[in-house]
């Protein structure tokens, strides 16, 4: 967005030029695909400023990619997150050196980098410092000079243009135009969303008609890049297009090579793309177009900076009230950020999923979500559940019986949920992996083209190890991608916003007032450990509107008789996930000890693996936090070696 340009800090600061001599150790790590962070290979730090840094590396990374970056100069070293705002090959360049980064840091580490900079500026000889400041002035070292001032003059003039051109859709035409011929392509179009259809239309195009291109959000390469918001440059007939041919067909054209790039609002929400086709005498379009588009995309984003349509028919997380979406998961913790970011990570890989976490926490819902959000979105959706179903049942459920396809043919193209497959019987485990791998049915000749998600209540590596009772085959094949769900009394700033969002809910179901809980009520509720997870906080609003129709102030949780919650049962779970902390033939400091490693560790997870970060919060020094670990690593381990009792080697 043209009008945000100038707040990007990369741009702003002056940059100290780094050298391999002066010994500046930097490291740097990303979340891969699995949830896992991941060393970026061959990393040199090439400047750092008050705000970023700049660094060359083989290992491409998409614009956007949060990081978790190490420096050390000295005796002086720091942990800090950072985004990278900028991206591209590093012409001329080693082939070890091939592509150029800028990240912008977390402001909250702009302090610990004027630190190092004021360490690292004075170790310089005088004769750097005097190159140093020579390079800062006269220099832009991740462009040549004349490439970044032509790139600042255009967006100077365009910018003067649309804020002087009366008529926008002439500009847009003007404009379209003017990239075409730039960038050498055929056709043009400019794609907003639609957000009371959920398709992306075209509001200009040049060289097609552009009533004809409308389609929904997430097909296609269009569809593509405005889900995830990263740029794409295809050649349709190498990497064979399906959606290219299927608008082909329908509008008569042949397209050879797509370039596509977002367009953003003033909330830098995606909010379109556009898309230029067919490179003239060339097979795809060339890296230069793609920054190029870049700088277009920025551009359009000035145009359309007010546009930001709301409608309680969107799919679109992004364009909707999550009051209004049928499938939303509702909070504002850091695990509940976590999960939001898990889902777009997820939702368009074809591998298996599977879903970890307790009863009631909302695992058919997550899935749901990775669905709806995914491009299998338009496709059928089918849960299986193996609890409480009969080994018969479940078998021609999966896999169909005479005169009765399998839910797996029902989903072809789409998702298939098993629910609970802990449930599931060593044989039908085995038949549906054989099945899975395969990907046909016995009896069948379609190919199974399934996305398939598993859930489980249950450690199932431990039915392996200690019981035999599942899979371990199953268990590799399920285990791709995972993901953990946190019960809600490890994220209760949830609560809150999962009580008002249930509670108007039910109010608007009931065809009442919408009411609201009493502090004293509302506090109750938010201390409550909450052992069924969300589904009991969600029952227990239902029974508080239905056990006070009359009363706008909710303000009693019913009689004994009637309780809207179980308070005998409150605190009874806070323990049960921390191995020994209720074994009372543990020493208590021992069991204490093991508590506070459970809060440590949440705590660095929650700072990203920052541990200096994760000490400060707990009001320790980070030494203390160390000792802390050390001390309950060696409790858990002396534990692991205590000889079984009696009375278990008698049972086994």
């Amino acid at each position: 967005m043209l009008t945000s340009f100038s707040e990007f800090k990369y741009y702003q600061s002056f940059r100290v030029p780094v050298e391999s001599c002066d010994d500046v150790q930097f490291l740097v790590e990303f979340e891969n695909d699995q949830g896992k962070h991941e060393s970026v290979p061959k990393v040199k730090l090439m400047d750092v400023s008050l705000t970023g840094l700049g660094f060359l590396s083989t290992f491409p990374l998409p614009v956007g990619t949060v990081l978790r970056c190490s420096l050390q100069f000295k005796r002086l070293r720091f942990d800090f997150g950072a985004s990278i705002v900028r991206a591209f090959h590093n012409v001329g360049a080693s082939a070890e050196e091939s592509m150029s980064y800028g990240a912008e840091m977390d402001a909250e580490d702009y302090g610990n980098m004027k630190r190092f900079i004021e360490q690292y500026i004075q170790s310089l000889p005088p004769e750097r410092l005097k190159d140093s400041l020579i390079q800062l002035a006269l220099t832009q070292h991740y462009a040549s000079e004349k490439e970044g001032f032509e790139m600042f003059s255009l967006l100077l003039s365009l910018f003067k243009d649309i804020t002087q051109f009366g008529n926008k859709e002439k500009f847009v035409e003007s404009m379209l135009e003017e990239i075409i011929r730039i960038l050498n392509g055929q056709r043009a179009s400019i794609f907003l969303i639609n957000t009371e259809t959920n398709e992306l239309e075209a509001v200009a195009a040049l060289g097609i008609d552009k009533e004809l291109l409308k389609f929904d959000y997430r097909k296609g390469i269009a569809g593509s890049v405005f889900t995830t918001g990263v740029s794409l440059n295809i050649d349709c007939k190498t990497d064979k297009v399906r959606f290219s041919e299927e608008m082909d067909k329908m509008t008569g054209y042949d397209t050879r090579s797509i370039i596509c790039s977002p367009i953003t609002n003033r909330e830098d929400k995606i909010i379109g793309v556009i898309e230029i086709l067919n490179k003239r005498n060339e097979d795809r379009f060339t890296v230069d177009d793609e920054k190029t588009m870049k700088v277009l995309g920025l551009i359009l984003s000035s145009v359309f900076h007010h546009y930001n349509p709301m409608s309680e028919k969107s799919l679109i997380r992004r364009f909707s009230s999550p009051y209004d979406r049928e499938f939303a998961w509702i909070g504002r913790s850091s695990q509940t950020s976590e999960i939001r970011k898990a889902v777009v990570r997820l939702k368009d890989i074809d591998s298996p999923l599977m879903v970890i976490g307790e009863n009631g926490v909302g695992k058919k819902l997550f899935c749901h979500i990775v669905h709806n959000e995914g491009k299998r979105g338009l496709a059928p959706f089918v849960v299986i559940s193996s609890k409480g179903v009969d080994e018969q049942t479940l078998q021609n459920e999966l896999f169909g019986f005479e005169g009765s396809k399998s839910k797996l043919e029902d989903c072809i193209g789409g998702t298939l949920v098993i629910d609970e497959v802990g449930f599931m019987s060593l044989p039908l485990q085995m038949k549906l992996l054989k099945v899975l791998s395969e990907r046909r049915i016995p009896g069948s000749h379609i190919s199974l083209d399934v996305r398939v998600i598993f859930t489980t209540s249950r450690n199932l590596k431990q039915m392996i190890e200690e019981s035999g009772t599942f899979n371990p085959d199953l268990y590799d094949f399920m285990c791709s991608s995972e993901i953990h769900i946190e019960p809600l009394r490890k994220r209760s700033q949830d609560i809150d916003d999962l009580l008002s969002y249930f509670l108007k809910r039910e109010c608007r179901k009931q065809g009442l007032l919408l009411k609201d809980f009493s502090d004293e009520v509302k506090e109750q509720l938010m201390t409550y450990s909450w052992p069924g997870n969300v589904v009991e906080l969600e029952k227990a609003v239902e029974k508080a509107v239905l056990y006070n129709p009359k009363a706008h102030i909710i303000s009693d949780l019913g009689t004994k008789s009637t309780p809207i919650i179980d308070i005998t049962k409150n605190g009874s779970c806070m323990l049960e996930n921390i191995p020994h902390a209720d074994d009372t033939s543990i020493p208590l400091k021992d069991r204490v000890a093991l508590v506070e490693r459970e809060m440590i560790l949440a705590e660095i997870k929650r700072h990203k693996g920052n541990k200096s970060r994760a000490a400060d919060t707990m009001g320790i020094s980070r030494e203390a936090l160390r000792k802390k670990m050390l001390m309950s690593d060696e409790i858990i381990e002396a534990l692991k070696n205590l000889p079984k009792p009696v009375e278990e080697k008698k049972a086994a």
